[in-house]
């Protein structure tokens, strides 16, 4: 006779322990222990009869799947030339911004192809109709349901084998076996996983939405992204009223590609040529100079925006926002070692106009000379393109030919490059190898 054991476990994560505890060391919520049961199994009783079955790389059938694509040109860019058969995908964002709206359009899209089923956890089914109306997305097969029970959904794409699932929102689904609440961590990580053998198993393209924390990450357990193929942020730009689709993590893509979309009453509507609203919204003032990024496979014409004031405070402020802080303030560091601009004595402020946020070290020239511009208050009205190194060395960009001729497309002709940057004959260059050259250069005077 096998006996039993008892251990008290956490309902809203994993924790557990031997004896009650009023709060959980692992959340710090108070009274979320509940007793559980178990029969302690013998060593024979653990050993499955089940053995692991093994294969070579040249008996494995290789298939390649065609990508299934929305038609809506920015989506399909950021999934990677269209949706794999057979992920699992998530989107998240702020609530508000669109995910809904976004989701029930790329329903649309692929419904006149494919068989979708759409279930909405968060609202009704009128609810549905009203933005599908509002959205003119009607004129399709597509099937609807407010299901919220995670196993009645298996259940169901098991027996009928739909092409592709769409569930807004995973944390409103319920495991009605479990003892936990809807959103916990326990049922996130389980109904992932049961999500993700779903789709590897039956062959069914699964996507979901799913809620943020306060820090802008996707709640729930790290391990929710570890198990998905591919994660995409919707975040928003309110100066353009645009919205900004970002890869974080792409199996089958490129990731930090990014699409655009413009809120309408009529939906999300795809912008095509986001650098002319970049280039539109430009100025020529101190402080202010452009530079080009390459944000997946997308050169994007970036406008930097600095401000620097003397400081009244001991410590002087840093307020940088869309960019890396560590990045700004090394490159501050390097014109007061070198050209012995006090920065250390001034309040900096750094920002990328419309509210884009980049990655990576092909603007730190445009960072520095934004900066000198504000600090001397004389405009440069000129595109920065190159990496600055701990010595002050202006190194060169692998892809600087293509991002310049995505300025010139815009009657940008005038540009700041690295003195070694031997791929680039355009006119109106000008080189500079250290930043020693930059006061000179200028006519910056202290």
């Amino acid at each position: 006779m096998s006996k039993t054991k008892i251990s008290f476990n956490c309902s809203n994560c994993t924790y557990k322990t031997i004896k009650w505890l009023g709060c959980c060391p692992e959340c710090n919520n108070w009274n979320t222990f509940v007793e559980q049961t178990t029969a302690k199994q013998t060593p024979a009783q653990k050993r499955s009869n089940k053995v692991a079955t093994l294969t070579s790389l040249q008996d494995i059938e290789s298939k390649q799947h065609k990508r299934i694509a929305t038609n809506i040109d920015e989506w399909d860019r950021v999934v990677g030339g269209g949706l794999m058969p057979h992920s699992l995908i998530v989107l998240t964002g702020d609530p508000g911004i669109g995910k809904s709206t976004l989701l029930l359009q790329v329903a649309h899209n692929l419904a006149q192809k494919q068989n979708v089923w759409y279930f909405s956890t968060e609202e009704s089914l009128s609810q549905i109709k009203q933005r599908a109306i509002r959205l003119k997305c009607t004129d399709n097969a597509m099937l609807f349901s407010d299901q919220a029970e995670l196993h009645n959904i298996i259940q169901s794409a098991q027996e009928q084998k739909p092409d592709i699932i769409i569930i807004d929102s995973i944390q409103n689904c319920y495991l009605s076996d479990a003892q936990t609440l809807p959103g916990s961590i326990s049922q996130l990580r389980e109904a992932t996983f049961a999500l993700m053998r779903l789709a590897k198993e039956h062959h069914i393209t699964i996507i979901i939405t799913g809620h943020i924390t306060k820090e802008g990450t996707i709640a729930g357990p790290k391990t929710l992204e570890h198990m998905v193929d591919a994660v995409f942020y919707l975040q928003r730009d309110d100066n353009w009223d645009i919205r900004v689709l970002r890869s974080v993590k792409n199996r089958f893509g490129t990731i930090n590609e990014l699409g655009f979309f413009e809120m309408t009453t009529h939906g999300l509507q795809p912008v095509g040529d986001i650098n002319k609203h970049t280039i539109s919204h430009s100025c020529n003032a101190p402080g202010a100079l452009l530079s080009v990024v390459l944000e997946g496979s997308r050169p994007l014409i970036i406008e930097l925006q600095t401000l620097t004031i003397a400081t009244r405070m001991n410590i002087p402020q840093r307020v940088i926002s869309g960019l890396p802080h560590k990045q700004v303030t090394l490159i501050a560091a390097i014109l007061e070692k070198y050209l012995k601009v006090k920065l250390s004595t001034h309040d900096i402020f750094v920002k990328i106009s419309g509210g884009i946020k980049i990655n990576g070290y092909g603007c730190d020239l445009a960072i520095a000379l934004a900066l000198l511009s504000s600090y001397f208050q004389q405009p440069l009205d000129a595109l920065a393109l190159g990496e600055i190194s701990l010595t002050g060395e202006i190194k060169p960009l692998t892809k600087a030919p293509m991002l310049i001729k995505e300025a010139q497309r815009f009657g940008i002709n005038t540009f700041i490059v690295s003195g070694v940057q031997k791929d680039i004959e355009e006119q109106n260059i000008t080189r500079c190898k250290h930043v020693y050259e930059l006061l000179s250069l200028f006519n910056f005077e202290n």
